[in-house]
């Protein structure tokens, strides 16, 4: 596991903040918000994100059968808070075998869902087509949210996107037949609206996907 921060869009090497720059920095990609070390998944490390972040920290609640929490990360430092969340969960799939899904919540221009799904970034837009009806719908923080099946990914995962409460919502699911699992409109709850919630979250063995 990393032990430095590290840049959101290609996992390279970051500088903070010093003389010639007030912002963290990537050789690559200039400016970036860093993404933090992850550590292995427990109720402290998704407790210590989700007070960090500006934005939604999505997971499926309650979990589907079977399911577990398996790993969380923030993108963002102490100045600027949490402008990118990422929350893995695996369990049984339904067509059999071990599912994966990834819920990213960023800010425009992060980078992070799309590093995660494979694409070139650092936004969905240019690989979503939603002058059509969308592919998939969940139900984030109570309302109905349409995803658009996002193109160009690699052939292991189904990746699908949106838009909630006004920042980008990634889902990302391996196997790529594990897709069938945002058909049935899924419950997805901000964890920063949950409360004493958060402590009952069951927790299985960190996802390599989170790390990747």
């Amino acid at each position: 596991m990393r032990g430095e921060p590290s840049c959101p869009k290609c996992g390279g090497r970051v500088r903070a903040p010093g003389l010639f720059a007030d912002t963290w920095q990537c050789d690559v990609h200039g400016t970036v918000h860093p993404l933090q070390p992850v550590v292995p998944p427990s109720v402290e490390a998704l407790g210590v994100v989700v007070h960090r972040a500006k934005v939604p920290v999505w997971m499926p609640w309650p979990l589907p059968i079977g399911w577990l929490f398996t790993g969380v990360a923030c993108a963002g430092d102490d100045r600027s808070g949490g402008r990118a969340t990422a929350v893995a969960c695996s369990g049984p799939a339904p067509l059999g075998g071990i599912g994966e899904l990834l819920l990213v919540a960023e800010e425009l221009g992060v980078g992070l869902g799309a590093r995660y799904a494979g694409i070139d970034g650092p936004d969905p837009g240019p690989y979503m087509s939603v002058d059509k009806p969308p592919h998939a719908k969940v139900l984030a923080a109570g309302r109905p949210t349409p995803l658009w099946h996002v193109t160009g990914t690699p052939d292991d995962r189904a990746v699908f996107a949106g838009e909630a409460r006004g920042l980008w919502l990634w889902a990302i699911v391996w196997p790529e037949q594990s897709g069938l699992l945002l058909y049935d409109e899924l419950v997805l709850t901000d964890l920063r609206d949950a409360g004493a919630e958060v402590e009952l979250v069951p927790c299985g063995a960190l996802s390599p996907r989170i790390l990747s």
